[in-house]
């Protein structure tokens, strides 16, 4: 924890601070039982197309409440946490339209600090992170493929952090940011204190996911809102930043500039200065809303003692309360139980134990590897022992059988080793690397591999992937884009890998389909059913949550049985229920699930526990089960800054060091699956227990 960092943010943002205001004055949102609606009720479309949002909602955020008040917004990623947030920004139709207002935005301490926040949608700012909507400016800052990120040539529209965060990102600019009233007192404070001195001169398109996440931050704080809207902003954080940004968000909001609102996954740890809580429920509608010991205690006594509830939502429910406290150190709350992972993850243990398997030959050799931009080195900036001898680089080798773990803070080069494996870098014709045995260029006797080889043998989900998949592509046409050339190529198919794919969707039709049918909810499969799966050839990715987006990617990584899998923050997004069936399918395929019932009673298991069943025994030989888990002649990677989002048949990790620090990446072995052992992590992360 930067001790030091904190301190100077404190005192950065007292020019900031809001002279004390009398605490009648008026709410900055104020909602009085308003039924919201995507479209007006009164048009065309039946009631099932347009749905009411958050019915007899009431809901207020005070400008200068009597005691200190933040706020954060719980629930599954189902529960509707962005809709809720566009809502308080003045989105989606409001009936009555007077039940919504911004009071405190008309009164004269607005107009005389800035009145151009006297209007609602520049007053309310939302920063969002979800996979297609969490890249920088408007333009150019993307690229126009994968591979753009990497590349050295600068274009005029690649523009820097400094250029994004002056809102100097237009080709033809009618005026100058310079002349636009920004105070450069301001921006050198958020550079500082959201550590972005060392990225301000770098093209936005080249940052990390982590590094955007905060400049995201800092453009919206530079915009001097009433209120930020933080939709999520923990999701695929490193530790150390987590441990960071917390304290900085607490020091914003107690100034009052901007008063923050986070939205935040069960699982994600609550801040320790978030004094009240919201929690969704599936259906749209609020559960719980109050001070954040009395919801954590609801939400506890709810998941204990129902049992008229779907059992799946009890286990997301006990899963909250882990507190995020000052020193960034996640700790379970009293008011919540933790969740006995024993039963839950003890599935992993029941397959060949990755220590018994036998390695294979070399699917990845690096040797001696060093990315360089420029002068600027992001990768392999250290000397590495080896058999009693120093070398430069990064020398590191994935064969068949292994499951690696890579880890390392935002920027600190996971991805670029991911774009180097999948040949989306464009120095990975350059660079020592063997791919399947062969490197990209031809040597004398050796033909070089080609990009549609690698391809074929790797499946892979990542943020990045995430960001650029085309949206009108149909779920099933998705998951059968594994065996495509391009994202928009047509698949080799074949009636296997038809009967393939249909598997997989019925299997997780509960996390996929928007109404699974009544079988499908009972999340106990049946292999030798045959529902019908026509719902994936109607439903379209961009119209699926975010968590199903992710499931889908996962799902178009693993069903072609590659021989390297690739889940750079793959369960990032998701529920825990979710998360955990993926990984189960990845280690069983179908051969396991889940069960929340008694096989005798009938009733739910008790919260917190959850059995291990196969699938029917009456499944004839014709509906034989068609998908495994991976096999012995597979290898893995996975990036993941959450220890629960790393598969328990990981069992071989490298830590890589922050960027330009001059140490080495670090090497281990895992006795155990890794979610179950917080000092283990801790020590993969060099931070103190």
């Amino acid at each position: 924890m930067r001790k030091s960092s904190i301190r100077s943010f404190k005192a950065s943002w007292r020019s900031l601070k809001t002279t004390a205001t009398p605490p009648q004055l008026p709410a900055v949102v104020h909602i009085d039982n308003a039924t919201f609606y995507r479209h007006h009720p009164s048009s065309a479309g039946t009631k099932s197309s347009n749905p009411p949002i958050f019915p007899n909602l009431t809901f207020s955020i005070p400008s200068y409440p009597a005691q200190e008040e933040h706020w954060a917004v719980l629930g599954p990623s189902n529960a509707g946490k962005t809709t809720f947030l566009e809502i308080l920004r003045g989105q989606h139709i409001s009936i009555p339209p007077n039940a919504r207002s911004h009071p405190y935005l008309s009164s004269a301490s607005v107009e005389s600090r800035n009145h151009h926040s006297r209007v609602p949608s520049r007053a309310v700012q939302y920063v969002g992170f979800d996979g297609q909507s969490s890249n920088l400016g408007h333009s150019g800052t993307r690229g126009a493929y994968m591979s753009a990120r990497y590349e050295s040539r600068r274009e005029e529209t690649d523009f820097t952090v400094l250029d994004y965060l002056k809102g100097d990102t237009e080709l033809n600019p009618a005026q100058k940011a310079d002349s636009q009233g920004f105070d450069q007192r301001d921006l050198d404070h958020v550079i500082r204190d959201l550590r972005l001195e060392n990225l301000v001169s770098m093209p936005t398109g080249n940052l990390s996911n982590g590094q955007t996440r905060r400049a995201r931050i800092a453009k919206a704080i530079l915009s001097k809102p009433e209120l930020l809207l933080l939709d999520e902003p923990f999701m695929g954080l490193d530790p150390p930043t987590m441990a960071t940004l917390s304290p900085l968000l607490y020091e914003l909001a107690k100034e009052k500039s901007p008063r923050l609102l986070l939205s935040l996954r069960p699982q994600d740890p609550i801040p320790e200065w978030i004094t009240h809580l919201i929690y969704l429920s599936p259906s749209l509608r609020i559960a719980h809303q109050g001070f954040k010991n009395d919801i954590l205690s609801q939400l506890k006594d709810r998941a204990v003692s129902s049992q008229s509830k779907n059992p799946i939502e009890s286990t997301v429910e006990v899963e909250v309360g882990r507190d995020l406290d000052a020193q960034g150190t996640e700790e379970f709350s009293n008011s919540s139980p933790k969740r006995s992972s024993q039963e839950l993850h003890e599935s992993s243990l029941q397959i060949r134990d990755p220590e018994q398997i036998p390695l294979g030959e070399p699917l990845i050799e690096m040797n001696e590897v060093q990315v360089r931009y420029g002068n600027k080195q992001v990768l392999g900036g250290w000397v590495q022992e080896l058999d009693g001898q120093r070398r430069p680089g990064l020398i590191w080798t994935v064969r068949r059988g292994q499951r690696w773990g890579i880890f390392g803070p935002n920027g600190s080069g996971k991805t670029t080793i991911i774009s180097l494996i999948c040949s989306d870098h464009p120095q990975a014709y350059s660079l020592p690397i063997k791919m399947f045995g062969r490197g990209r260029l031809p040597q004398p006797g050796h033909p070089g591999i080609s990009i549609f080889d690698i391809q074929e043998r790797i499946g892979q989900s990542s943020p990045e992937i995430h960001a650029f998949f085309p949206g009108h592509l149909t779920l099933r046409r998705t998951v059968e884009n594994a065996w495509a050339d391009t994202f928009l190529g047509t698949p080799k198919l074949t009636p296997q890998r038809t009967a393939t794919v249909d598997a997989v969707l019925r299997w997780f039709e509960p996390e996929l389909a928007r109404d699974p049918s009544a079988a499908a909810r009972s999340m106990a499969p049946n292999i030798g059913s045959h529902r019908s799966i026509e719902w994936a050839n109607d439903l379209r990715f961009r119209d699926l949550p975010f968590s199903s987006q992710r499931v889908a990617l996962f799902l178009r990584a693993v069903v072609k049985k590659p021989d390297l899998v690739v889940l750079d923050e793959a369960f990032s997004g998701m529920d825990e229920a979710v998360r955990d069936k993926c990984m189960l399918f990845l280690t069983h395929g179908q051969t396991r699930f889940y069960r929340y019932y008694d096989d005798n009673t009938g009733k739910p298991l008790p919260v917190g526990e959850v059995a291990m069943s196969s699938p029917s025994a009456t499944t004839t030989a014709d509906e034989e089960v068609c998908i495994h888990g991976m096999t012995e002649d597979q290898a893995l990677i996975c990036v993941s800054h959450v220890k629960e989002e790393v598969p328990d048949i990981v069992r071989e990790w490298m830590c890589l060091p922050e960027a330009n620090e001059g140490k080495a990446a670090r090497f281990g072995r895992l006795s155990g699956p890794l979610r179950d052992d917080a000092q283990r992590w801790n020590e993969i992360w060099g931070m103190s227990v």
